[in-house]
């Protein structure tokens, strides 16, 4: 039997008239770094603050590490909350050491797990140094380390990266990786699908408060064919004819290149199926001496499989 540490089933919020979570159903196994992702407004929050218990749901059932609430076994779980804020007049390793002590860690254990993130995360020089001089990179930073400083079994993040420049997502990409190779579970919810895409495990994705996949990155990337791209001159019925195309649409080359191209030249999408190698594409386009000015092979991104699900709707949410 599957090692669950949360279960949904069948779980509704609603606020008057409107639904902010429908009817979502998912199980995240121990161990796991596991994804919710969709547009800001898709119903993550709202699903995170019934996990906690911070919000009761309207209908169906949650199961964390056991319990029917998160309040039962609280010390055993991290959480970041979307919205942050740290104790500013508080020296940094301290504010760490005073979280983790709510937990249940004994004060000189949590002093010492405290210098010991630091270091390890790059804040060693400002173990002294008081919150309110952070910038808000480094401030978040010490949120995080503040919510795990504990080891929870179970880590929820609501939005981390968000306000992180590029090198302290790198960061916290590696502590959650870290995590996990400890063996804890780390939830995050992002709208930024290339923090999934390097991370997830698994992964659920939302949009408008319903459950649209539920799955590991291959299985959401299987869900639409890979493409492979040709702009050439001439007769490209040799490549049709290969085992492994699944259809082929010549598209416009208006706006697609800042100098004009040769008189004749095509685009076309080739759909591929999931065995064919791109790499025998190539080769049968020179074998038919078909003169190609670009030949692209790319797996289909989360952001084209959310877009393939939600279809028009894509285009209203902020989600990339």
């Amino acid at each position: 039997m599957q090692d669950n540490v949360l279960e949904l089933t069948r779980v509704s919020k609603r606020y008057g008239a409107f639904t902010a979570v429908d009817d979502i159903s998912f199980a995240i196994p121990r161990g796991t770094i596991y994804g919710f992702l969709g547009p800001n407004g898709a119903g993550k929050t709202t699903t995170i603050r019934m996990i906690l218990d911070i919000l009761r749901p309207d209908s169906g059932s949650i199961n964390i590490l056991g319990e029917t609430s998160a309040l039962n076994v609280r010390q055993r779980i991290g959480y970041l909350p979307e919205e942050k804020g740290l104790y500013k007049k508080m020296k940094v390793w301290a504010i760490i050491s005073y979280f983790a002590t709510l937990k249940g860690m004994d004060k000189r254990v949590a002093k010492a797990r405290a210098f010991e993130l630091l270091e390890t995360y790059g804040l060693k020089d400002y173990a002294e140094a008081r919150v309110e001089s952070l910038s808000k990179g480094m401030g978040q930073k010490v949120q995080v380390l503040s919510a795990v400083a504990h080891r929870p079994e179970l880590v929820i993040l609501d939005e981390p990266f968000s306000g992180l420049d590029p090198v302290n997502q790198e960061v916290l990409e590696q502590l959650i990786n870290d995590m996990a190779a400890a063996g804890q579970t780390v939830i995050f919810s992002t709208h930024i699908m290339q923090h999934a895409e390097r991370l997830c495990d698994r992964m659920l994705l939302v949009a408008k408060g319903r459950k649209i996949f539920d799955g590991t990155i291959a299985d959401a990337r299987a869900i639409i064919p890979r493409r492979v791209i040709l702009e050439c001159q001439g007769d490209i019925t040799p490549i049709l004819q290969m085992d492994g195309i699944l259809g082929a649409v010549e598209k416009s080359l208006e706006h697609s290149h800042a100098e004009p191209l040769s008189v004749g030249t095509r685009h076309w999408e080739l759909q591929i199926q999931e065995h064919a190698n791109p790499q025998l594409i190539l080769q049968r386009c020179f074998e038919s001496g078909i003169p190609l000015t670009r030949f692209d092979y790319t797996q289909p991104s989360l952001h084209d499989v959310f877009v393939h699900l939600v279809g028009s709707d894509a285009k209203e949410h902020h989600f990339r």
